[in-house]
């Protein structure tokens, strides 16, 4: 009885996690004008390497994951809007907010943003050190990440 009662729990579980996430690496030309627009807009000089599509739960909720050929990653929502950004070198400024890209330029004159992301309520950022500062919505500087 216990091991019915074991294979079951396995069972369950493994097909819950096959349900909650799945990665689908699709063709190019399967994803979102939306989002084919933003990266030929701030990335023209970037070939796009691999395209996925990650669904979570049912199918309910939808990411879209490129890479590009230099290893920059980008995230975008349903609503095909960019949600991270990780870099392998300095972003184009037409990408980070401009009130956040003004604090960088005063405050740390000599590095670069490698990395932004939406989190929750507010923006993180990664510089070229590797110190990691949050804004919120707005902006508006909140913090340094340890």
């Amino acid at each position: 009885m216990k091991l019915v009662k074991s294979a079951a729990i396995l069972l369950l579980s493994m097909a819950t996690t096959f349900i909650s996430a799945q990665d689908k690496v699709v063709p190019y030309s399967q994803i979102p004008s939306g989002i084919k627009s933003f990266i030929t807009t701030h990335f023209p000089k970037h070939s796009v390497a691999q395209s996925e599509i990650d669904t979570e739960g049912l199918g309910f909720s939808k990411q879209y994951e490129i890479n590009l050929n230099d290893g920059t990653e980008l995230k975008f929502n349903n609503k095909n809007q960019i949600i991270a950004i990780e870099g392998k070198s300095k972003l184009p400024e037409s990408v980070i907010p401009e009130k956040i890209r003004k604090y960088i330029a005063t405050n740390y004159p000599n590095n670069a943003i490698t990395d932004w992301e939406i989190d929750g309520k507010n923006q993180q950022i990664s510089l070229d050190n590797d110190l990691e500062l949050e804004f919120n919505k707005n902006g508006d500087f909140v913090k340094i990440d340890n």
